[in-house]
């Protein structure tokens, strides 16, 4: 049976240790809180850092033995690793440059080499635990590496991975020395989920630029397997968080809790006594300073509201060992002892300031009392708390202040969206969420509480592992005319009992990879030596057919013992003779293309023009890979309609826009040259669309194989230019043996 195993850097529990007793307590933090309840309903295996060292091989059996209670299974680091992995490479490196403070970021060596073996210690303890076709959920930034380690190790898994913090954009992730690996680490896995479009298109724009792979359709296509890559927006427990607030709002006053009780008090001292709740991290990335700041000129521009309304602020302590927090505590404290200072009374503190943790049962107190909830990050994967408060409301009594750069912000539309830095419309919304008309803050309430009810932390998860186990069969059928031993049989049986054969095939990223500058893809010797031993086995007539130029075709194979196709059929050379244009025509429509081909060349920086007897081209190879993009897609549509009613067409191939004449293509050429010289057995290898005529105008009986993983009407295909060398190599073999 299929086997989910979960792996994060905290486990869901932690492991306290007083007076040398093991005591298991819940750990803190968004993802441990949300998918504890999934993981215990689901019987999964949850892998992490316990938060303890343990101080002899005993104390590690009696973890690991508590920890296997609670369906979890340690993997223990010491202190050097903690501080280079954890509060270094994670959390002094990734945290800032993913959240877009750049200026935090350290790019420490030592860092980077720390954080790659605690990944494989993860992706090690994964692989011992994992049984035959498991499937792996990693998540989060301190894991960015084990996807692809796994990948290499256990291919049969299959694994998925989720980030819960923001992925930036491709102008920020440049900037990290070690990019290429932690985008390839990514890559291991089958499925990769974000909280948001955004952050999906962020990642999908970066794997395109610095490693170059194809994305189709948010599928990555890589050598051997495609990536997929969506968009699931973490929910929480919202039956949990109603539920408990429910119970909370139905006790008596004197059964409630000392927190609640002191909340009661407030609000009952002055009439029509306004709540407004605040909860973070103490992190540079929550807008604390800001919010702050943003109350204060609430209660300067709106100075009815002194005594009448309070900013209950629960920061929970971060990392107070490093000086950025320690200057950033340093400024709220200042900021609040001087709000209190300028607006508070004798009765009455403007900000209620708590630097601490709280229980769960309190913070849903402050939730269903608070009647604003105020939240406003600079930058947040998603912020749980919005949806948590959302949650507490059974009453729909409240409205929600929220910042547009939280990953929420595009599930709870109806809150009030504000951009944090801007103090003044904060200040404004403030006010908006303390005058909102009851039933227009009642149905928003009401909106946002049906969509996060539907979608909660059991759907998110649900929907994730359905579309993990999808890829299974997606990629099943990506491998499904992948040219296997048997099919390979197939094809070497019928080229050796064949009494003539003919070869086409194609050059260009079908026997030689793809250059940024076309000039420098010649021929190498290991493929004359692949080539010639094809054409020289008895009875066999090798082509080679290609969009190339006929003079570049030629210097490169004009002296071989093969026939030639250059130009997409536009000429062709016999073995032996000179070239023949198959169909003289005129070329005088390239002055009126020329130009625009041009203008295109002058407004997309890399690009340039090659002309050809028959055809001009546009490659953008070298181009940027967007930019080039967005150009190509300019062009078609600029050249579909200026050809209309022409003997022209348009080729689109890799990164080139090919502008010809009508009537000329691989297909027909090669259709001409099998009447001439019949077979009885033909083969085509191909990679692009403009070998699609090819295939499509040979026999049925022909062999046809496309080299890529692209929808094509070939039979089978081949991954890249080096498994097509490989075949030929074989097939050569197998005849002469």
């Amino acid at each position: 049976m299929t086997r989910l195993i979960i792996a994060s850097n905290r486990l869901p529990v932690k492991i306290d240790k007083n007076e040398d007793e093991m005591q298991i307590t819940p750990s803190a933090g968004g993802l441990a809180t949300g998918l504890k309840s999934y993981h215990k309903a689901n019987n999964s295996v949850w892998i992490g850092w316990p938060g303890i060292i343990p101080e002899s091989d005993n104390e590690a059996r009696v973890v690991t033995s508590l920890l296997q209670q609670e369906q979890c299974l340690p993997v223990f680091l010491d202190e050097e690793l903690i501080a280079n992995y954890y509060d270094g490479f994670s959390n002094a490196t990734l945290w800032p440059l993913f959240h877009y403070f750049t200026e935090f970021a350290e790019f420490k060596e030592k860092y980077w080499k720390a954080y790659r073996k605690v990944n494989e210690l993860f992706a090690q303890a994964i692989i011992d635990s994992a049984g035959e076709n498991d499937q792996v959920w990693v998540h989060d930034y301190q894991l960015l590496l084990v996807p692809q380690i796994l990948r290499e190790k256990r291919p049969d898994l299959t694994i998925g991975f989720f980030l819960h913090i923001p992925f930036p954009s491709y102008e920020i992730i440049r900037i990290l020395p070690w990019r290429k690996e932690i985008i390839e680490g990514l890559l291991g896995a089958d499925l990769i989920g974000f909280h948001t479009y955004d952050y999906a298109r962020h990642f999908i724009s970066s794997v395109k630029r610095l490693l170059g792979h194809d994305v189709e359709f948010s599928q990555i296509k890589l050598e051997h397997r495609k990536v997929f890559v969506d968009v699931f927006p973490m929910g929480i427990d919202y039956k949990k968080f109603e539920s408990l607030a429910s119970e909370i709002q139905s006790k008596s006053i004197k059964d409630r809790s000392p927190v609640h009780q002191d909340i009661d008090r407030f609000l009952m001292s002055t009439p029509n006594r306004k709540l407004i709740l605040s909860i973070d991290r103490l992190d540079y990335t929550k807008g604390i300073p800001q919010r702050l700041k943003a109350f204060r000129l609430f209660l300067r521009k709106y100075p009815e509201y002194i005594e009448r309304v309070s900013l209950i602020m629960l920061t929970v302590p971060s990392r107070t060992d490093v000086e950025q927090y320690q200057n950033l505590k340093n400024e709220v404290d200042v900021l609040v002892g001087s709000i209190n200072g300028e607006f508070g009374r004798l009765n009455w503190n403007p900000v209620i300031y708590f630097y601490r943790s709280m229980p769960l049962e309190n913070l849903i107190e402050l939730y269903s009392s608070a009647d604003v909830a105020l939240l406003t990050p600079l930058r947040d994967g998603m912020n749980l708390v919005a949806k948590e408060y959302v949650a507490s409301k059974v009453k729909q009594k409240g409205v929600l202040v929220l910042s547009e750069m939280a990953g929420a912000s595009k599930e709870l539309g109806e809150a009030i969206a504000v951009n944090p830095n801007n103090i003044a419309d904060t200040a404004d919304a403030i006010y908006r969420a303390l005058t909102m008309d009851h039933e227009e803050g009642s149905k928003a309430m009401r909106a946002m509480q049906k969509r996060i009810r539907r979608y909660d932390i059991y759907k998110w998860a649900n929907e994730f592992i359905t579309s993990l186990s999808g890829t299974v069969d997606r990629q099943s059928d990506y491998h499904a005319r992948k040219v296997s031993l048997p099919i390979k049989n197939k094809i070497f049986k019928d080229f050796s009992k064949a009494d003539k054969r003919v070869i086409f095939l194609d050059y260009d990223g079908t026997l030689q990879r793809f250059y940024d500058n076309p000039q420098a893809a010649g021929p190498d010797p290991e493929l004359f030596t692949i080539l010639d031993n094809l054409s020289n086995v008895e009875n066999n007539c090798l082509v080679l057919v290609s969009g190339r130029d006929r003079e570049t075709f030629n210097n490169w194979f004009g002296d071989r013992n093969y026939t030639l196709i250059a130009e997409h059929g536009a000429w062709i050379k016999k073995t032996g003779r000179e070239w023949k244009e198959r169909k003289p025509i005129n070329s005088e429509w390239k002055g009126n293309i020329l130009p625009i081909l041009e203008s295109y060349v002058d407004r997309t920086p890399g690009s340039f023009i090659e002309e050809k007897t028959y055809s001009l081209v546009w490659h953008y190879r070298k181009a940027d890979i967007e930019l080039g993009a967005l150009r190509a897609l300019e062009l078609l549509h600029d050249m579909s309609n200026m050809l209309y009613n022409q003997d022209l067409e348009i080729l689109e191939g890799k990164k080139v826009i090919e502008i010809k004449v009508s009537g000329i293509n691989k297909g027909i050429a090669a259709s001409e040259f099998l009447h001439e010289n019949p077979a009885d057995f033909s083969m085509a290898i191909g990679d692009d669309w403009t070998d699609e005529f090819l295939f499509k105008e040979l026999p049925e009986s022909a062999h046809t194989i496309k080299v890529g993983t692209e929808n094509s009407v070939a039979k089978y295909y081949l991954t890249n230019y080096r498994e097509v060398r490989n075949f030929i190599t074989e097939i050569v073999s197998g005849k002469n043996r």
